[in-house]
């Protein structure tokens, strides 16, 4: 593989999607530390034997995207980027977006603009960054963000893990709207800049719609008990509900594991939690 910055390690968390990382790995160009997540198709053995070059942590189970934590400790670098088993960064975007790293050091991530499939679709998430509606400030490019998609973003290591990294409670889906609050909270500004791009070819093993609903709400739900004031707490829990009965049955999953949510629990300040009701008005 080839190096295009030094700064960088990209870190890959994946589980039974051999095929998809056999496939993906190639496009990385920095070095890359791949977590499996208790694999039982063969994919670290695989990895391991046809890219020597690429670091295998093999977890003995399923921690979610606490991988991406793990990962994150293990690497050197000044910057870490995220990528799934089926999402790579564009020739050129990493070394992009550690520049703008390493020019704005206020700047905790950047996230990149994902291109859907082969057709290069902009991903409707994307579009919602580019009109963000939070206030930017003159010294940090790009539009002001809340939040960031995993596997289009750029991190700086020291401001990820002083952060937490992503926890064992939330796990997956949905893992990055603490992590967001919790950088704020610590000053990190975040960004979306739309020259720096990410390739995103959906795995045909996914989540089934139904499925996904469920778990996103799940996240929502124990976010918002772990960090949002208690009256935005209850608001955002009963707006989750009200969506679809795949997301009150998500609701009621989070409610049967608030103890350990209520354990980790630390409110934001109150201007994350204005920033954050700006964003959902």
């Amino acid at each position: 593989m080839d190096i295009e910055d030094e700064r960088v390690t990209v870190v890959v968390a994946s589980r039974d999607r051999r095929d998809e990382l056999l496939a993906s790995l190639p496009a990385h160009r920095a070095r890359v530390i791949l977590v499996d997540n208790g694999s039982t198709d063969g994919s670290a053995d695989a990895v391991a034997a046809t890219f020597p070059e690429v670091r295998v942590i093999r977890l003995p189970r399923n921690v979610g995207a606490v991988a991406r934590t793990i990962g994150a400790r293990a690497a050197t670098t000044p910057f870490v980027a995220f990528a799934d088993d089926d999402s790579w960064w564009a020739p050129g975007s990493l070394h992009d977006a550690a520049d703008v790293l390493a020019d704005h050091p206020r700047l905790g991530l950047v996230c990149a603009k994902i291109l859907v499939g082969s057709e290069e679709r902009t991903d409707p998430v994307s579009e919602e960054m580019a009109a963000s509606p939070l206030p930017q400030e003159v010294s940090v490019p790009g539009s002001a963000l809340l939040g960031f998609v995993a596997c289009a973003t750029m991190v700086r290591r020291s401001a990820f893990l002083a952060s937490g990294g992503f926890d064992p409670v939330v796990r997956f889906p949905g893992e990055e709207e603490r992590l967001a609050l919790d950088l704020a909270a610590g000053g990190w500004a975040m960004s979306y800049v739309q020259d720096v791009v990410v390739h995103h070819h959906p795995s045909p093993s996914r989540q089934p719609p139904g499925a996904r609903q469920h778990a996103m709400a799940r996240a929502a739900t124990l976010t918002a008990l772990m960090r949002l004031p208690w009256r935005d707490a209850v608001g955002r829990i009963r707006q989750v509900a009200a969506q679809s009965p795949n997301h009150r049955s998500g609701v009621v999953r989070g409610l049967c594991e608030a103890p350990a949510a209520l354990r980790r629990r630390r409110p934001v300040p109150a201007e994350v939690a204005a920033m954050r009701r700006l964003l959902v008005r």
